[in-house]
């Protein structure tokens, strides 16, 4: 089994996995749309104990949504999520884009996906460009 490598934007937290992920969501439900800005959020699930914290692990700031099991866990200088253990404690929640190589496990399902952006169904036949496009 491979070693996984992740980090945030600015590097001031770092960290190891196993990638011996057992579940690979899209949420779409509007609390994730929040807390990324965007349409949905990655994430990865494993056993409790599968990250070592290399370095930054004492920085790392916590807000768990009132009223729902949903949490984030984010660098306070950079804003990059990072892995957090679940509420009920059964799962390290690892956002897949704070990992520095793709895991095996790819994408199993989008969740909430009644509660999707109105405009996200378009995102696949929307234009691709390898950098910023010249407008």
């Amino acid at each position: 089994m491979s070693v996984i490598q992740g980090r945030c934007l600015c590097g001031d937290v770092t960290f190891s996995c196993d990638d011996d992920f057992q579940q690979f969501h899209l949420c779409h439900c509007h609390q994730c749309q929040k807390l990324t800005g965007s349409a949905h959020v990655a994430n990865l699930f494993t056993r409790p104990d599968n990250i070592t914290w290399h370095s930054g692990q004492a920085h790392v700031t916590r807000y768990n949504i009132p009223g729902r099991l949903s949490s984030n866990a984010f660098c306070p200088t950079c804003g990059s999520r990072l892995p957090y253990l679940s509420q009920t404690g059964k799962a390290l929640v690892v956002p897949a884009g704070c990992l520095d190589d793709a895991s095996t496990l790819q994408p199993q399902d989008h969740i909430f996906w009644a509660e999707r952006a109105a405009w996200y169904d378009a995102v696949v036949d929307a234009p691709h460009f390898e950098r910023l496009p010249e407008r």
